[in-house]
């Protein structure tokens, strides 16, 4: 099971930060699933989400959707069953063991919206902080 933020971009490193795009995600996603004796040829997925959560990001889940798309039909992969875009969250549950899979529309997406925004928050002030604290034990000799 994968969950993405972004579509591409943020380098090939396997960091966190590189996991939050698409293109870096789908690729350690399927690297593990062959390393643990998966087959490429009988590959198949489910999708769900790219809907239009938060405002203030723009066209970014649309452009998760074309991604997702793209991506799994120039890698040769069978999607099964999908369930893209739209205004509303989606909670998944997934059963490895059977491939069931269960969707819920979440309704409260200015909670989603308002927990987003937060998490954004919080994430420029410790940039700042870590920042700060990089910059005061610069030693030059």
């Amino acid at each position: 099971m994968n969950h993405f933020l972004l579509p591409g971009g943020g380098g090939g490193g396997q960091d966190g930060m590189a996991l939050r795009f698409g293109v870096n995600s789908m690729e350690m996603l399927i690297n593990g699933i062959l390393k643990a004796g998966g087959n490429r040829n009988t590959l198949v997925c489910k999708v769900f989400g790219g809907a239009a959560v938060v405002p203030s990001l723009g066209r970014v889940g649309h452009e998760n959707c074309h991604f997702v798309k793209q991506y799994l039909a120039d890698e040769g992969i069978n999607c099964i069953s999908h369930s893209l875009g739209g205004f509303l969250a989606r909670r998944v549950r997934f059963w490895p063991t059977t491939g069931r899979a269960q969707q819920n529309l979440v309704q409260d997406t200015q909670a989603i919206g308002r927990q987003e925004e937060a998490y954004n928050r919080r994430e420029t002030e410790a940039g700042r902080k870590w920042a700060k604290e990089a910059i005061s034990d610069v030693e030059l000799f």
